[in-house]
């Protein structure tokens, strides 16, 4: 998996100043920055697909919004679990009050450590899912649970490179955007977007048997 070559891909295309500067304008507009989340999708299936300048045009601001809504769609059905773990938890410490340790007190505890389980494995398990989806293109395929089982299990190694490759991306976003007033992480968060579809688009075709962009 070649990691520098999606933090630059980028910068490779002749547009790339006009299609950033987009990208970082509408991730400063609430819901309107879903259309980045699509966007970024189209991104890495392109980078499954192979081609050589994968960025997209800004051509279907509509498209790319409903596929971001989608995506956080996804995500809120994903985190009912999770919701409702913490708020049981919540509920058990609540009934406990100052008692000390007791019954309530223990499953409060139990319940919050299984919450933290599921949100470490929902971490893990949402990127192949958001990749699965990019690729499919059907909503449906956020829940094809063994087809993105075996997406992870045929490269779990190039998976675990791409999942640690994003997060530095992000945290360097981060850092960046910070210094640049704040303002800059609209721009920095859309280029970690960016690298996450590359990472991700590459270990979808490494998974799938391809040579790797």
């Amino acid at each position: 998996m070649d990691v520098g070559r999606s933090y630059g891909y980028v910068f490779d295309d002749e547009n790339w100043i006009v299609k950033v500067l987009i990208g970082g304008l509408l991730n400063l507009i609430p819901i309107v920055n879903l259309v980045t989340t699509g966007y970024s999708l189209q991104a890495l299936r392109n980078v499954a697909e192979g081609r050589e300048l994968p960025l997209p045009e800004w051509s279907d601001f509509g498209g790319y919004f409903v596929r971001g809504l989608l995506v956080a769609v996804a995500a809120f059905i994903y985190g009912i679990p999770l919701a409702l773990l913490s708020l049981i938890s919540v509920g058990f410490f609540g009934l406990n009050g100052d008692r000390g340790v007791g019954p309530l007190a223990v499953c409060g505890a139990a319940l919050a450590c299984l919450a933290s389980v599921y949100l470490l494995l929902l971490l893990l398990w949402l990127p192949a899912a958001v990749a699965r989806y990019a690729l499919a293109g059907d909503f449906g395929a956020f829940f094809r649970f063994d087809e993105i089982g075996r997406l992870i299990t045929r490269d779990v190694g190039g998976y675990i490179v791409a999942l640690l490759a994003a997060l530095l991306a992000a945290i360097i976003a981060g850092i960046v955007g910070g210094i640049l007033c704040g303002v800059g992480a609209a721009f920095t968060s859309f280029w970690a977007g960016l690298v996450f579809a590359h990472l991700f688009g590459q270990f979808a075709r490494r998974s799938a048997g391809a040579t790797p962009v």
